[in-house]
């Protein structure tokens, strides 16, 4: 089966290296909006060199007190402002998935080595018949976010990426952790929908 990189990094220039912030239990995705505040001073020092090169950086996953989980998102700094304190609000758009092949460096900030995760190919009305059974399963809205829901719905109907639509429902509408690290690692988008929809369908019953 042939793979590709999914087309939402195609505007893009993959790193080959990354800067990493590490939280527990933070899974990123492509296509998704994460906001940060970046007040602890190595992290600061990770912002201004992202800032500096490539405007780019990933949320790794803690694994005990000193591993990283090997995959994360490439992520765009989309927006950053400083505050008199020295501390950032950051916006960070989920690019690409990527997997650490090494490390560039561990102090002050960790720097890895990555590659692309590429997606494996899948017939395109494959994916519109899962696209259209997820959108089917999605919360129904509350009085308060109705026209929050309509308006999601809307645009993740219109848009053409299926495996966007896919990572955008998974960070947005699942919780558990041990599910989001698993549609992180997978590389078949078809997969991924399946996960997504059993999930779904569980929230339903």
């Amino acid at each position: 089966m042939e793979s590709r990189p999914t087309s939402s990094a195609k505007q893009f220039v993959l790193p080959s290296r990354l800067p990493l912030i590490v939280l527990d239990d933070c899974y990123h995705f492509p296509g998704c909006h994460l906001p940060l505040f970046i007040f602890e001073e190595r992290y600061r020092l990770m912002l201004d060199h992202a800032l500096r090169t490539d405007r780019m950086f990933s949320v790794g996953v803690s694994q005990g007190e000193t591993e990283v989980l090997p995959v994360v998102t490439a992520g765009l700094i989309h927006a950053s402002v400083k505050n008199p304190d020295g501390t950032s609000q950051v916006m960070l758009y989920g690019v690409h998935r990527m997997h650490i092949t090494g490390w560039e460096q561990v102090a002050p900030f960790r720097i890895a080595r990555v590659e692309p995760m590429l997606s494996k190919n899948a017939p395109p009305e494959n994916l519109q018949a899962l696209k259209s059974r997820v959108l089917e399963l999605l919360p129904n809205p509350t009085d308060d976010s109705c026209d929050n829901m309509r308006q999601l719905h809307q645009g993740l109907e219109q848009l053409s990426e299926h495996e966007i639509v896919c990572d955008v429902i998974a960070f947005h509408f699942l919780r558990k952790k041990a599910l989001l690290r698993t549609l992180l690692a997978e590389t078949c988008p078809e997969r991924r929908y399946k996960l997504l929809i059993s999930e779904l369908e569980k929230t339903r019953r």
